[in-house]
């Protein structure tokens, strides 16, 4: 759920707003004059001559915190209230009314009229516009509300939620570029303050080019997601889309299912009957064998599964019976490069990964599908730098794969990050 950006309490908004704005926007009586050491401090409000009665009753109430006193007030100035200076007291007077009554939309009513005389103060402006622009997320006016972020941005604003609540805004008003640029620098920015980037950052920005079908744009922003989420949940979840993506390839999809049983993803029935079955087809016994016992190990199913129970004992005198040549076939020299690569696989789906490297590296700069394995080999066997430089070179439809396996390893290895700040 998005619940980060939930509306603010007026309580809170009374401590953010009320009392630091009280004490830059009082009046000034018309006569005095500003001290020396106050000049630059923002411009100086003067209310004109016809103003200045219901200016004044303003505000008492807001002092007394008396919130009839005050809407009566606000109803009397609204007939005098005739300049700029005026018409910013106004707002600054019906944002205070707003407070006291605990009505968000007259706190937006003033801290518009406010902003709109061009009044408020450089040092309140982030402020002024970020809640401005708060108040219009909630009521989804996207448009207005990206206009007072980036307002709010310009101003100074640190508010730690305002470059997610601008970028939802551009997805939201269909300025998907934007949002997606916005997301990624601001990923970039968190990551180099050594912090874990909200997931929002990536969900919503994968959300968008989802609904808009760029499914690439898409899966570079799920990639990102996973290496700061690596949890099984997220790999499955790109992983499903990278399934669709393949359509009837078999070997491209056992090579997915491959990734997703790595890194701990799979979890449904459904999905090891899938991985089998393409297993059994391509003539890797031993690694049907080792799948079956992987998802009763993980009671994803029970060991009296009848399907199950077949396809383990089929397998079973199969893998026994590959054995021997395969380990004999791994010692040879390799004259064919099919058969190499096939021999390789099986090594690998019966755990002889040390034995399927150097023939997945005969044939690696000839063998684009060899290319990929080796890397995969290398990152299963623990050879992390060796599995970083050979899937940096995979290009073809593995290409994206290849990228995930990369993530994969990296975090793996990668020391624990920083916990992402708590919602506020």
């Amino acid at each position: 759920m998005f619940t980060r950006f939930r509306p603010m309490t007026a309580t809170a908004l009374a401590a953010v707003l009320g009392c630091a704005l009280i004490a830059t926007a009082t009046p000034a009586a018309a006569k005095e004059k500003p001290k020396k050491e106050e000049a630059g401090q923002g411009p100086k409000v003067s209310p004109s001559k016809a103003f200045m009665p219901a200016v004044k009753k303003m505000g008492d109430a807001t002092k007394a915190k008396d919130a009839a006193a005050l809407q009566a007030a606000l109803a009397e100035g609204q007939a005098t209230a005739t300049s700029n200076d005026d018409k910013y007291l106004m707002g600054f007077y019906t944002l205070q009314l707003g407070i006291l009554n605990k009505d968000e939309a007259t706190q937006s009513q003033g801290l518009d009229a406010a902003l709109d005389s061009g009044l408020v103060p450089a040092a309140d402006l982030g402020n002024y516009n970020f809640y401005s622009g708060r108040f219009a997320y909630v009521k989804k006016d996207y448009v207005k509300a990206a206009t007072r972020f980036e307002a709010a941005k310009a101003a100074g604003s640190t508010d730690s939620s305002l470059p997610l609540l601008l970028m939802d805004s551009y997805l939201n008003s269909g300025r998907v570029d934007q949002g997606i640029a916005l997301a990624k620098a601001t990923i970039d920015a968190e990551r180099a303050a050594g912090r874990v980037p909200s997931e929002e950052l990536y969900v919503r920005p994968a959300k968008a080019l989802q609904a808009a079908k760029r499914t690439d744009e898409l899966l570079d922003m799920l990639t990102l997601r996973v290496r700061d989420y690596p949890q099984p949940a997220v790999w499955r979840n790109t992983l499903y889309i990278l399934l669709q993506q393949a359509g009837a390839d078999k070997e491209l999809n056992l090579d997915i299912l491959r990734l997703m049983r790595a890194s701990g993803a799979m979890t449904d029935r459904g999905e090891y009957l899938e991985y089998a079955a393409m297993a059994t087809e391509a003539g890797y016994p031993g690694e049907v064998v080792s799948l079956v016992q992987q998802g009763i190990a993980n009671k994803v199913f029970t060991d009296r599964d009848e399907r199950f129970s077949q396809i383990l004992s089929s397998q079973t005198e199969r893998a026994k019976a590959d054995r021997p040549g395969l380990l004999a076939d791994a010692g040879k020299p390799v004259s064919n490069p099919k058969a190499a690569r096939a021999t390789a696989d099986a090594l690998v789906g019966i755990g002889e990964i040390a034995k399927a490297i150097p023939l997945y590296e005969a044939i690696a700069a000839s063998d684009p599908i060899a290319q990929y394995r080796l890397g995969v080999a290398q990152a299963l066997s623990g050879q992390n730098d060796a599995a970083l430089a050979t899937l940096a070179k995979v290009q073809g439809n593995r290409a994206r794969l290849a990228k995930l396996w990369t993530v994969y390893v990296q975090t793996k290895t990668a020391p624990a990050a920083v916990a992402a700040a708590p919602a506020t």
